[in-house]
Protein backbone atom coordinates (compact mmCIF):
# COMPACT_ATOMS: atom_id res chain seq x y z
CA UNK A 1 0.00 0.00 0.00
CA UNK A 2 1.05 3.69 -0.06
CA UNK A 3 3.70 5.13 2.60
CA UNK A 4 1.49 7.11 5.77
CA UNK A 5 2.85 10.30 7.38
CA UNK A 6 2.50 10.08 10.96
CA UNK A 7 4.04 13.44 12.63
CA UNK A 8 7.68 13.96 10.99
CA UNK A 9 7.98 10.10 9.83
CA UNK A 10 7.12 8.44 6.72
CA UNK A 11 6.09 4.77 6.82
CA UNK A 12 5.56 1.81 4.22
CA UNK A 13 2.12 0.56 5.99
CA UNK A 14 0.73 1.72 9.10
CA UNK A 15 1.60 -1.24 11.14
CA UNK A 16 3.80 -0.88 14.00
CA UNK A 17 5.21 -3.67 16.18
CA UNK A 18 4.15 -2.85 19.23
CA UNK A 19 6.06 -2.91 22.54
CA UNK A 20 6.64 -6.00 24.58
CA UNK A 21 7.53 -8.93 21.83
CA UNK A 22 10.58 -9.12 19.91
CA UNK A 23 11.91 -5.95 20.83
CA UNK A 24 14.83 -6.34 22.65
CA UNK A 25 17.55 -6.88 20.09
CA UNK A 26 18.29 -5.46 16.33
CA UNK A 27 17.96 -8.31 14.61
CA UNK A 28 14.91 -9.43 15.78
CA UNK A 29 13.14 -5.83 15.12
CA UNK A 30 14.88 -5.26 11.99
CA UNK A 31 13.24 -9.21 11.32
CA UNK A 32 9.65 -7.69 11.97
CA UNK A 33 10.23 -5.01 9.34
CA UNK A 34 12.17 -6.67 6.64
CA UNK A 35 10.68 -9.87 6.74
CA UNK A 36 7.51 -9.27 8.30
CA UNK A 37 6.42 -6.47 6.35
CA UNK A 38 6.06 -3.93 9.37
CA UNK A 39 6.00 0.06 8.87
CA UNK A 40 7.64 0.65 12.28
CA UNK A 41 8.97 -1.37 15.07
CA UNK A 42 8.67 -0.29 18.93
CA UNK A 43 11.58 -1.59 21.68
CA UNK A 44 10.55 -3.57 24.81
CA UNK A 45 10.03 -1.07 27.54
CA UNK A 46 13.24 -0.48 29.47
CA UNK A 47 14.32 2.00 32.15
CA UNK A 48 17.35 2.81 33.71
CA UNK A 49 18.56 -0.23 35.03
CA UNK A 50 18.52 -3.73 34.08
CA UNK A 51 15.48 -5.68 35.30
CA UNK A 52 14.83 -9.63 35.58
CA UNK A 53 11.41 -8.89 35.84
CA UNK A 54 8.63 -12.15 37.35
CA UNK A 55 9.81 -15.67 37.38
CA UNK A 56 8.08 -18.26 35.23
CA UNK A 57 5.29 -19.05 34.25
CA UNK A 58 5.26 -15.35 33.01
CA UNK A 59 3.02 -15.56 30.15
CA UNK A 60 0.11 -17.83 29.72
CA UNK A 61 -2.14 -18.25 26.19
CA UNK A 62 -5.76 -18.46 26.72
CA UNK A 63 -8.57 -18.50 24.35
CA UNK A 64 -9.05 -15.32 23.92
CA UNK A 65 -5.54 -14.10 24.26
CA UNK A 66 -2.67 -14.01 26.67
CA UNK A 67 -2.26 -13.17 30.23
CA UNK A 68 1.29 -11.27 30.26
CA UNK A 69 3.35 -10.91 33.60
CA UNK A 70 7.00 -10.43 32.56
CA UNK A 71 7.07 -7.84 34.94
CA UNK A 72 9.01 -5.03 32.50
CA UNK A 73 12.25 -6.95 31.89
CA UNK A 74 14.89 -5.45 30.06
CA UNK A 75 18.56 -5.45 30.04
CA UNK A 76 18.80 -1.71 30.74
CA UNK A 77 19.02 1.38 28.71
CA UNK A 78 22.62 1.15 28.20
CA UNK A 79 21.98 -2.55 26.25
CA UNK A 80 19.30 -0.78 24.69
CA UNK A 81 20.76 2.45 23.14
CA UNK A 82 23.44 -0.13 21.68
CA UNK A 83 20.79 -2.00 20.01
CA UNK A 84 18.24 1.25 18.60
CA UNK A 85 21.85 2.33 16.93
CA UNK A 86 22.39 -1.17 15.94
CA UNK A 87 19.03 -1.26 13.90
CA UNK A 88 19.07 2.17 13.10
CA UNK A 89 22.51 1.44 11.00
CA UNK A 90 20.67 -1.63 9.09
CA UNK A 91 17.03 -0.74 8.43
CA UNK A 92 15.41 2.24 7.01
CA UNK A 93 12.08 1.97 9.17
CA UNK A 94 11.28 4.23 12.15
CA UNK A 95 11.74 2.92 15.51
CA UNK A 96 10.25 3.85 18.70
CA UNK A 97 11.58 3.72 21.93
CA UNK A 98 9.39 2.52 24.74
CA UNK A 99 10.94 4.04 28.36
CA UNK A 100 9.36 4.09 31.54
CA UNK A 101 10.69 5.09 34.84
CA UNK A 102 10.09 4.10 38.71
CA UNK A 103 10.11 7.76 39.71
CA UNK A 104 8.99 10.69 37.83
CA UNK A 105 13.02 11.93 37.87
CA UNK A 106 13.97 8.61 36.50
CA UNK A 107 11.46 9.38 33.07
CA UNK A 108 14.10 12.17 32.55
CA UNK A 109 17.12 10.52 33.27
CA UNK A 110 15.90 7.53 31.04
CA UNK A 111 14.54 9.84 28.23
CA UNK A 112 18.49 12.30 28.59
CA UNK A 113 19.93 8.86 27.94
CA UNK A 114 17.77 7.98 25.19
CA UNK A 115 17.74 10.65 22.99
CA UNK A 116 21.61 9.92 22.27
CA UNK A 117 20.39 6.84 20.21
CA UNK A 118 18.16 9.19 18.41
CA UNK A 119 15.14 6.89 18.17
CA UNK A 120 12.32 8.40 16.01
CA UNK A 121 9.48 8.91 18.38
CA UNK A 122 10.05 8.49 22.43
CA UNK A 123 6.82 5.67 23.84
CA UNK A 124 6.59 6.54 27.24
CA UNK A 125 4.79 3.40 29.17
CA UNK A 126 2.77 4.59 32.57
CA UNK A 127 0.08 2.20 32.47
CA UNK A 128 1.66 -1.12 32.72
CA UNK A 129 -0.87 -2.93 35.04
CA UNK A 130 1.19 -5.92 36.20
CA UNK A 131 3.94 -4.18 38.33
CA UNK A 132 1.96 -2.94 41.38
CA UNK A 133 3.44 -4.85 43.89
CA UNK A 134 7.51 -3.22 43.01
CA UNK A 135 6.08 0.38 41.61
CA UNK A 136 2.64 0.98 42.88
CA UNK A 137 -0.24 2.59 41.03
CA UNK A 138 0.70 3.21 37.37
CA UNK A 139 1.31 6.74 37.15
CA UNK A 140 -1.10 6.30 34.41
CA UNK A 141 -3.93 5.89 37.10
CA UNK A 142 -3.50 9.72 38.17
CA UNK A 143 -4.31 12.96 36.30
CA UNK A 144 -1.28 14.88 37.44
CA UNK A 145 1.52 12.48 37.64
CA UNK A 146 0.52 11.31 33.94
CA UNK A 147 0.79 15.59 33.41
CA UNK A 148 4.39 15.76 35.36
CA UNK A 149 5.92 12.33 33.45
CA UNK A 150 4.84 13.84 29.90
CA UNK A 151 6.44 17.33 30.87
CA UNK A 152 9.82 16.37 31.86
CA UNK A 153 10.01 13.65 29.25
CA UNK A 154 9.05 16.67 27.04
CA UNK A 155 11.62 18.61 28.32
CA UNK A 156 14.55 16.39 27.77
CA UNK A 157 13.66 15.14 24.43
CA UNK A 158 14.30 17.70 22.48
CA UNK A 159 13.19 17.40 18.59
CA UNK A 160 12.52 13.76 19.16
CA UNK A 161 8.09 13.11 19.39
CA UNK A 162 6.84 11.62 22.16
CA UNK A 163 3.76 9.35 22.54
CA UNK A 164 2.16 8.67 25.98
CA UNK A 165 1.23 5.22 26.18
CA UNK A 166 -2.46 5.14 27.87
CA UNK A 167 -4.53 2.38 29.46
CA UNK A 168 -8.03 2.14 29.80
CA UNK A 169 -8.09 2.68 33.55
CA UNK A 170 -7.67 5.41 36.26
CA UNK A 171 -9.67 8.72 35.66
CA UNK A 172 -10.75 7.96 31.97
CA UNK A 173 -8.35 7.46 28.79
CA UNK A 174 -9.69 10.54 27.50
CA UNK A 175 -8.96 12.76 30.28
CA UNK A 176 -5.46 11.63 30.44
CA UNK A 177 -4.92 12.23 26.81
CA UNK A 178 -6.04 15.67 27.07
CA UNK A 179 -3.64 16.30 29.96
CA UNK A 180 -0.92 14.77 27.86
CA UNK A 181 -1.54 16.69 24.90
CA UNK A 182 -1.80 19.62 27.07
CA UNK A 183 1.55 18.83 28.66
CA UNK A 184 3.13 18.72 25.47
CA UNK A 185 2.69 15.33 23.91
CA UNK A 186 3.07 14.91 20.48
CA UNK A 187 0.50 11.47 20.47
CA UNK A 188 -0.65 8.94 22.16
CA UNK A 189 -0.52 5.20 22.18
CA UNK A 190 -3.90 3.13 23.09
CA UNK A 191 -4.06 1.16 24.99
CA UNK A 192 -1.85 -0.70 27.39
CA UNK A 193 -2.60 -4.41 27.99
CA UNK A 194 -5.99 -4.26 30.37
CA UNK A 195 -6.25 -5.66 33.92
CA UNK A 196 -4.65 -6.45 36.09
CA UNK A 197 -6.67 -10.10 35.22
CA UNK A 198 -6.01 -14.10 36.83
CA UNK A 199 -6.07 -17.07 35.68
CA UNK A 200 -6.44 -20.22 38.36
CA UNK A 201 -5.26 -23.78 37.79
CA UNK A 202 -8.30 -26.06 38.71
CA UNK A 203 -6.35 -28.72 39.61
CA UNK A 204 -4.33 -27.77 41.74
CA UNK A 205 -6.27 -24.68 42.56
CA UNK A 206 -3.92 -21.88 42.90
CA UNK A 207 -3.47 -18.82 40.39
CA UNK A 208 -1.21 -20.27 37.30
CA UNK A 209 1.17 -17.11 36.93
CA UNK A 210 3.76 -16.40 39.43
CA UNK A 211 2.88 -13.07 40.11
CA UNK A 212 -0.96 -14.37 40.53
CA UNK A 213 -2.21 -11.41 38.07
CA UNK A 214 -0.97 -10.22 34.87
CA UNK A 215 -1.96 -7.88 32.10
CA UNK A 216 -4.87 -9.11 29.68
CA UNK A 217 -4.07 -8.48 25.83
CA UNK A 218 -5.10 -10.49 22.27
CA UNK A 219 -8.42 -10.15 21.24
CA UNK A 220 -10.29 -10.01 23.92
CA UNK A 221 -9.25 -6.38 24.38
CA UNK A 222 -10.26 -5.62 20.86
CA UNK A 223 -13.79 -4.10 22.00
CA UNK A 224 -12.17 -1.95 24.66
CA UNK A 225 -9.05 -0.46 22.41
CA UNK A 226 -12.20 0.57 20.03
CA UNK A 227 -14.03 2.28 22.26
CA UNK A 228 -10.67 3.74 24.19
CA UNK A 229 -9.48 5.12 20.72
CA UNK A 230 -12.98 6.41 19.67
CA UNK A 231 -12.95 8.51 22.95
CA UNK A 232 -9.27 9.74 23.11
CA UNK A 233 -9.86 11.09 18.86
CA UNK A 234 -13.05 13.02 20.10
CA UNK A 235 -10.80 14.79 23.12
CA UNK A 236 -7.86 15.50 21.50
CA UNK A 237 -6.14 16.79 18.32
CA UNK A 238 -2.90 14.94 18.45
CA UNK A 239 -2.83 11.54 16.68
CA UNK A 240 -3.17 7.93 17.81
CA UNK A 241 -1.63 4.70 17.85
CA UNK A 242 -4.20 2.28 17.93
CA UNK A 243 -3.23 -0.88 19.81
CA UNK A 244 -5.01 -3.69 21.76
CA UNK A 245 -6.35 -6.86 20.29
CA UNK A 246 -5.77 -6.33 16.49
CA UNK A 247 -5.14 -9.98 14.79
CA UNK A 248 -7.12 -9.64 11.45
CA UNK A 249 -7.13 -6.67 8.85
CA UNK A 250 -10.60 -5.93 9.86
CA UNK A 251 -9.77 -5.02 13.52
CA UNK A 252 -7.11 -2.61 12.51
CA UNK A 253 -9.91 -1.02 10.04
CA UNK A 254 -11.88 -0.54 13.03
CA UNK A 255 -9.42 1.47 15.02
CA UNK A 256 -8.85 3.48 11.88
CA UNK A 257 -12.53 4.45 11.88
CA UNK A 258 -12.52 5.02 15.11
CA UNK A 259 -9.21 7.75 14.59
CA UNK A 260 -5.96 5.95 14.86
CA UNK A 261 -3.12 6.80 12.51
CA UNK A 262 -1.19 4.13 13.16
CA UNK A 263 -1.84 0.28 14.47
CA UNK A 264 0.38 -1.39 16.89
CA UNK A 265 0.06 -4.92 16.45
CA UNK A 266 1.41 -7.26 19.68
CA UNK A 267 0.27 -10.59 21.15
CA UNK A 268 -1.40 -11.60 17.25
CA UNK A 269 3.06 -12.04 16.71
CA UNK A 270 2.87 -14.57 19.39
CA UNK A 271 -0.32 -16.79 17.31
CA UNK A 272 0.73 -15.95 13.35
CA UNK A 273 3.88 -15.28 12.98
CA UNK A 274 5.72 -12.01 11.92
CA UNK A 275 4.04 -12.32 8.44
CA UNK A 276 1.08 -10.68 10.15
CA UNK A 277 1.88 -7.45 9.52
CA UNK A 278 2.12 -7.67 5.47
CA UNK A 279 -1.44 -9.09 6.19
CA UNK A 280 -2.89 -6.54 7.94
CA UNK A 281 -1.25 -4.06 5.83
CA UNK A 282 -2.61 -5.74 2.36
CA UNK A 283 -6.24 -6.29 4.39
CA UNK A 284 -6.40 -2.13 5.04
CA UNK A 285 -5.35 -1.68 1.20
CA UNK A 286 -8.04 -4.20 0.40
CA UNK A 287 -10.69 -2.19 1.83
CA UNK A 288 -9.86 0.89 0.75
CA UNK A 289 -10.14 -0.17 -2.83
CA UNK A 290 -13.40 -2.31 -1.70
CA UNK A 291 -15.39 1.28 -1.39
CA UNK A 292 -13.55 3.53 -3.22
CA UNK A 293 -11.10 5.38 -0.48
CA UNK A 294 -7.37 6.11 -1.84
CA UNK A 295 -5.67 6.72 1.51
CA UNK A 296 -6.20 6.19 5.15
CA UNK A 297 -6.87 10.07 5.71
CA UNK A 298 -10.47 9.41 4.04
CA UNK A 299 -11.43 7.33 6.84
CA UNK A 300 -9.77 8.38 9.35
CA UNK A 301 -12.27 8.57 12.43
CA UNK A 302 -15.18 8.36 9.96
CA UNK A 303 -16.99 6.28 12.49
CA UNK A 304 -17.77 9.55 14.05
CA UNK A 305 -19.81 11.32 11.33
Amino acid sequence: MNSVRFLNLELKNPTVLASGILGLTASSMWRVVEVGGAGAVTTKSFNKDWRSGHKNPSILPFRHGLLNAVGLSNPGIDEMVKEIGKFKQRASAPIFASIFGRTIDEFAEVTQRTVEAEPDLLEVNVSCPNVHSEFGQPFGDSLSDTAKVTEIVKKHAGSIPVSIKLGPHGPGIARLAKVCEENGADAITAINTVGPGMLIDIDVRKPILSNKTGGVSGPAILPIAVKSVYEVYRQVKIPIIGTGGVTQPEDAVQLILAGASLIGIGTAVYYQGIKVFEKIARGIEAYLQKYGFTSLDEIRGLAHE
